[in-house]
């Protein structure tokens, strides 16, 4: 038998999913090591083997893919513990990379502090080298002025060096001879310049970007040559893929040389995994949302493709590399509650993590949060928490909510508790928003999917506000990301600028930037062991209409690309321009113009069939544990409602709610306004009540005899 494994490392606990060639699935936690997340890499792979009882070797072995997401990069850029980065760049721009965009974020407070450059003041050096916007060399660049920026370096101890030197988006050939010159002189520092990152126009975005992929550099080279040795030491002979942050997957090597691809590796396999249970239920668009301890993830996948952006940040680090379009709030089991100088209650962003963790913990924890709101209003078996590896003690939930909140507000403990819960599915529901109507689109047209240890709890009272009348909880909900990662494919994103209007473009150098892009992506992707004709190719154009400050990324037809049919690509952007902003300038014939092409060169990976289901199951009935008093928000009192087993083979069972689905390592709550069914893959679809009729057909699209479910995994 040969497995697929997908890991994914998190601040508290590293997921795992195991997947065998026939379609059989293992999920497994095991707590992370911050200090070295290598350690806690191989820990979960030898616990995994003890879990199917295979002998260690055996096991390894019998593994052909690994696929792995990490947060070493964002942890770096979070905790700003990256490498001491210099600066190497064009004279009169020592500043630039401080000054930003001169665009102060919050601007009506007058204690606004500009966040830290990467690459401090003394270690930014000058060269005397220019060249204009059309590339033309104005001043030739000497590699003599090297020499006593390479002495500074050495005596500061510096660990990485940027190069970004203006307008090398139109001729690196300056970037290329630094390069050179400083990996020759410095051997064992990371150097990087932005014709590798970056070779786009806007030298702020291009600057920030190559700086931040020079700071967590060597940090992620390192972690990788250590998981690497590691493998290789316990005899693993497959390959080992590496989540990106735009969704797809690379090899190691390609990380290594571009660091920040990988700054946003795990939550970017949600909306991958997102896509594929979506198409099962014959939708081409969703929304996928990630409730953890900390943060509350929400993500748009539109036609079957997830949604990115080239205006990310981390921690205020400008980082232009395309990305999936992720809005994160500090909304999780750990959110505090509190009291606002208005005398109102409030919920997160802080949260009190692991350690000390929710009060209920018993580990120190005395402020209340959300995981003790769900507790007190029964949602949480203490004695099941986590299967049962951790017990919850429901008086010291009680006890921090009534003195923190509740004694304060003039509130019981049930009522201010209900009100925690309200309160941060609102919180919730409104970052729902920010991803879908902020950007056009209308959340109650799309698959709702919920994922995360704590998201199924609050899933119900989310989409009632967001007028949503379905949602899917997938099998693999708890380590959603780590599987979305064994669906993912590899992913090249490629960019050039071509600043011109649309009346004056050169059809001849429009199509060689692409078939530039192409070639580049085809070769790397042959090397990483993909076949040609498994290779798709996506274009994107940086469009705008003339005077514009802001441009719209239109995802372009690859053959009107190719046969260069700009009526159709003039089309496609009024309607998009249309949809994001509310009006077009098509009718008055405004003319447009070009920033940057772009193409996203994917190569099909072989998908795993960790969706095969078993037919032995047995009535739900049979699986209820327990009636419990449970908190219903629609009738605003607690009512005795039926736990039932979610772990137990219920595959085909409808279930009235209200009512609890209770598993090792996520619970369900099903709300008075709906009622569930379990499909043949013990996924649970929640619907409004009197929708079964449509559901069912729904469920019929996905019992697929053998063959047809192969299919429809492989595509």
């Amino acid at each position: 038998m040969r497995y697929k494994l997908g890991i994914d490392i998190g601040g508290t606990f590293t997921d795992l999913i195991l997947v065998s060639d026939e379609g059989t699935t293992t999920i497994h936690k095991t707590l992370s090591t911050p200090l070295d997340p290598s350690i806690g890499f191989i820990n979960g792979i030898s616990e995994l083997a003890e879990m199917i009882k295979l002998p260690f070797g055996k096991f390894i072995n019998s593994i052909d893919t690994i696929v792995h997401g990490t947060t070493v990069a964002t942890n770096a850029l979070l905790t700003l513990r990256g490498a001491k980065t210099a600066l190497v760049t064009t004279k009169g721009f020592r500043d630039a990379l401080e000054m930003r965009r001169g665009i102060r974020e919050e601007q009506y407070n007058n204690h606004y502090k500009n966040v830290t450059p990467l690459a401090p003041r003394y270690l930014r050096f000058t060269i005397d080298e220019r060249i204009d916007a059309e590339g033309k060399v104005l001043n030739k660049f000497d590699e003599k002025e090297l020499l006593s920026i390479i002495k500074k370096i050495k005596e500061e101890k510096v660990e990485s060096v940027a190069i970004c030197f203006l307008n090398s988006f139109k001729n690196d050939i300056h970037e290329r001879k630094a390069v050179r010159f400083l990996r020759k002189a410095l051997p064992g520092i990371f150097v990087t310049a932005s014709f590798e990152v970056l070779p786009s126009i806007r030298f702020y975005e291009r600057v920030s970007t190559t700086v931040v992929s020079a700071f967590v550099g060597p940090i992620v080279a390192n972690y990788f040559d250590k998981l690497t040795q590691k493998l290789k030491g316990i005899d693993f002979k497959g390959q080992l893929l590496i989540m990106q942050s735009n969704g797809g997957v690379v090899t190691p090597d390609v990380v290594k040389k571009t660091p920040a691809v990988t700054v946003l590796s795990g939550p970017a396999a949600a909306p991958t995994a997102g896509a594929f249970y979506s198409a099962l239920l014959g939708y081409k668009n969703c929304i996928t949302v990630d409730m953890g301890g900390t943060s509350f993830d929400a993500a748009l996948v539109i036609e079957n493709q997830s949604v990115t952006s080239t205006e990310g940040s981390i921690n205020r680090y400008r980082i232009a590399l395309p990305s999936l379009d992720i809005i994160t709030i500090g909304a999780g089991g750990g959110s505090i509650g509190w009291i606002d100088s208005g005398g109102l209650l409030q919920m997160g962003p802080q949260s009190a993590g692991a350690l000390p963790g929710p009060a209920c913990y018993d580990r120190g924890g005395e402020l209340p949060s959300c995981t003790d709101a769900d507790l007190v209003l029964g949602y949480l078996n203490p004695d099941f928490f986590a299967g049962g590896k951790l017990k919850l003690d429901k008086a010291k939930a009680v006890k921090a909510i009534k003195e923190e909140l509740a004694a304060k507000l003039g509130l019981t403990v049930e009522e201010a508790a209900a009100g925690m819960y309200r309160i941060i599915n609102s919180n919730m529901a409104q970052g729902v928003r920010q991803v879908s109507v902020e950007r056009g689109y209308d959340p109650r047209e799309f698959l709702f999917i919920v994922a995360g240890g704590a998201g199924s709890i609050h899933s119900s009272e989310i989409c009632k506000e967001l007028e949503i009348s379905m949602f899917l909880v997938p099998n693999v909900s708890s380590i959603f990301c780590a599987a979305g990662m064994l669906l993912g494919d590899l992913k090249h994103d490629y960019i050039r600028s071509y600043f011109t209007s649309f009346n004056n473009i050169n059809k001849n150098k429009f199509l060689t930037l692409f078939n530039e892009m192409k070639e580049e992506g085809m070769k790397t992707l042959i090397e990483e062991g993909i076949k040609k004709n498994k290779i798709e190719f996506y274009p994107v154009l940086d469009m705008r209409y003339l005077g514009q400050y802001h441009e719209v990324q239109l995802q372009a037809d690859w053959k009107d690309v190719t046969n260069f049919k700009l009526d159709n690509i003039f089309e496609t952007f009024h309607k998009e321009h249309n949809r994001q902003f509310g009006y077009s300038l098509k009718e008055e014939g405004t003319e447009m113009e070009l920033i940057n092409v772009r193409l996203r060169v994917i190569g099909q990976n072989e998908k795993p069939k960790f969706l095969s289901g078993n037919n032995n199951s047995v009535s739900a009935e049979s699986a209820i544990k327990e009636n419990r008093d449970v908190y219903i928000p629609e009738l605003n009192k607690y009512k005795k409602i039926p736990v039932y087993d979610g772990d137990k083979a219920i595959y085909g069972a409808q279930i009235k709610g209200p009512c609890i689905i209770e598993k090792i390592t996520t619970s369900i709550f099903v709300s008075e306004n709906y009622d569930c069914i379990v499909d043949n893959f013990g996924s649970i679809i929640v619907y409004e009540k009197g929708m079964i009729t449509e559901i069912s057909k729904k469920i019929s699209t996905i019992k697929l005899n053998k063959t047809e479910k192969e299919s429809a995994i492989k595509n």
